[in-house]
């Protein structure tokens, strides 16, 4: 009984050190994460930066500046305000200024640093372009997100809350500004027209005149939406069909505005005084203005045809 007993006891104390040898134990906490955080000192670059955003606030305050508005930069979706994004083109027309005047001379980085403002509102509108598109292409899983919340039982609001969440960029931005405008007291048709007028988008103003038509009179908004999407859908079919039908024109316009470039930069390749009459002689520099003009006008001619409006 008594060696029963003490085996038992033995076996219960090899069991306690081999949890205790196999169990982690609590790990200590370094002295360092246990004192109060203390954030790193601002770099004098960063307090330089600082500053200067802070003084083009100041200068930009009770002015409207519509270069670089603030509704230029909220449909590029650039979480940037005017002064940052002003330092930003300053900056760009300083490295501009300097690339130019090292590698050519001062005229080219003076030209270089005029051209930047330019650059930064292309760079925009290329930005606002690309996200209107992905906008238009996000359209139908949206609208098929409002239709299965509203069969779930959900309000239109609610709806529009949970196509915020489930959607991606930019939808999901413009969902969400929706949301926080009308929690605030703006109505839901105003906030809808808005967003589709921000986003340029023609498709989205039905979504917004059949959701207030349904507020007016009634009936099933889900199957409505359908109708909207299915509908939608066919016009994007359309549009893929007309951009693939223009894309032979787009291209011949690329080949015919660069062949020219391309086959003075060959000839100055092979033989580079084959041209020297042309930039030497007042009447080639008549001959360059004029291709210039017969290009430009050519360009915008061919520019009219391939652009179509659907």
């Amino acid at each position: 009984m008594m060696l029963a007993i003490g085996i038992a006891v033995l076996l219960a104390a090899i069991s306690l050190l081999g949890v205790a040898v196999l169990v982690p134990g609590i790990p200590e906490v370094p002295l360092e994460r246990r004192r109060p955080f203390e954030q790193d000192p601002a770099s004098p670059l960063t307090r330089f930066a600082g500053s200067a955003v802070a003084s083009f606030e100041r200068i930009l305050a009770g002015r409207s500046l519509r270069l670089f508005s603030r509704n230029d930069l909220e449909q590029a979706g650039l979480r940037l305000s005017q002064a940052e994004f002003l330092i930003l083109v300053a900056a760009g027309a300083c490295v501009g200024f300097l690339v130019g005047l090292v590698a050519v001379g001062p005229l080219v980085g003076l030209l270089l640093a005029i051209l930047s403002p330019f650059v930064g509102h292309l760079v925009l509108s290329f930005l606002s372009g690309k996200r209107r598109a992905k906008f238009d292409s996000q359209l139908g899983d949206t609208l098929q997100l409002l239709a299965g919340g509203l069969r779930a039982g959900h309000s239109v609001l609610r709806a529009i809350d949970a196509a915020a969440s489930e959607s991606q960029k930019p939808t999901s931005e413009e969902m969400r500004r929706v949301i926080t405008e009308t929690s605030l007291g703006r109505d839901l048709l105003a906030a809808l027209n808005d967003t589709a007028l921000r986003m340029k988008n023609e498709d989205f103003v039905w979504i917004a005149q059949a959701i207030q038509i349904n507020r007016e009179v009634g009936g099933n908004l889900a199957d409505v939406l359908d109708q909207v999407n299915e509908t939608i859908r066919e016009r994007s079919e359309i549009k893929g069909h007309i951009k693939a039908l223009a894309a032979e024109g787009k291209f011949s316009a690329y080949i015919l505005i660069a062949m020219p470039f391309g086959i003075v930069a060959m000839l100055l390749s092979v033989s580079p005084n084959y041209m020297n009459s042309m930039f030497t002689h007042p009447l080639g520099f008549v001959m360059i203005g004029a291709s210039f003009v017969l290009m430009t006008i050519g360009a915008l001619w061919m520019r009219k045809i391939i652009d179509l409006k659907f």
